[in-house]
């Protein structure tokens, strides 16, 4: 039996979750409680089971309302967009453009590139966000953005994946440190020692917790800080040792008083990849990004940039 799904119906039954009440799911549909009890008894009938779960204190979805109305906000989430982008066609951008990355390519590679792309784009928006690079791989595969940059061992298969960069997470501590002149040091022995880290938000911090998660070790973090400069900053003035990423603290090592210690951890080295469902499935000015990026890798690694 074909089903067919109403956008006033999944906005209601979205509505009927949040408030756990029909009534007042109804209210936030601007329905009357009639209509509204139709609608949910029809799309039940329609699809052959129970929604809700009806008891003195309310209503709770059951499993396949769980399932309605985890789509349901996906839709209407993807209509919002559509309704945005159509708005900005309208105001003259013509393209929109959603790209992930992880925190490296975000803080250190992107920014320069970005403004290139952007200054022979003027009708293209770009949505840039910061992301773990399982997540990215998901966002890629499921269509949420258009360009995901991704950093080490992660599963790429189902999409197209081109080399971008490289970077090696390292250690940074005061100079003076006692493992200031070591020529390497396993992050597990660091592990003992007071750590400056980064926002939760950020991807590298969700990283070292899954390496500590896998060690069995919890991470000392002493204080937290909003991006590389603070907690290089933080780390100058003593107040703990810090896993950061190598490109950055080492553009702040000139200016600060502190010293990069190499990890020897095969996880440091950081191999980023650019990934897509499908070049040609991309539009042209997406395609563009992508080429640009590609030039941006050959130009550094011309030139040894990166280490």
């Amino acid at each position: 039996m074909a089903m067919h799904f109403d956008l006033v119906d999944l906005r209601l039954m979205v509505h009927v979750a949040e408030a756990n009440s029909v009534t007042r799911g109804a209210e936030a549909s601007h329905l009357s409680v009639p209509a509204a009890s139709t609608r949910i008894k029809n799309l039940e009938e329609a699809i052959g089971t129970k929604l809700l779960y009806r008891t003195s204190q309310g209503v709770t979805l059951t499993p396949p309302g769980q399932a309605l109305v985890h789509h349901a906000r996906l839709v209407l989430a993807q209509i919002e967009h559509l309704r945005g982008d159509l708005q900005e066609y309208a105001q003259g951008i013509k393209g929109h453009l959603r790209v992930f990355a992880n925190t490296t390519a975000v803080g250190e590679f992107l920014p320069p590139v970005l403004r290139a792309y952007l200054q022979n784009h003027p009708d293209v928006n770009i949505d840039l966000r910061e992301k773990l690079s399982h997540d990215i791989v998901r966002a890629v595969s499921e269509g949420q953005t258009d360009i995901g940059i991704v950093a080490g061992a992660v599963r790429t298969e189902s999409l197209q994946a081109i080399p971008y960069r490289t970077d090696r997470l390292v250690l940074v501590v005061p100079r003076g440190h006692a493992l200031a002149a070591a020529g390497g040091v396993d992050f597990a022995q660091t592990l003992e020692l007071d750590h400056v880290g980064l926002p939760e938000a950020s991807a590298i911090h969700a990283f070292l917790q899954r390496i500590c998660d896998g060690l069995h070790r919890p991470l000392k973090l002493r204080i937290q800080a909003g991006n590389v400069e603070a907690a290089c900053r933080l780390i100058e003035a003593g107040v703990g040792v810090g896993v950061l990423p190598g490109a950055a603290a080492r553009r702040h090592a000139r200016t600060l008083d502190v010293a990069i210690v190499p990890l020897a951890d095969d996880w440091a080295l950081r191999e980023m990849q650019i990934c897509v469902r499908s070049l040609e499935a991309l539009p042209g000015f997406a395609r563009d990004l992508v080429d640009l990026l590609v030039q941006d890798a050959k130009a550094a690694q011309a030139s040894r940039g990166e280490a």
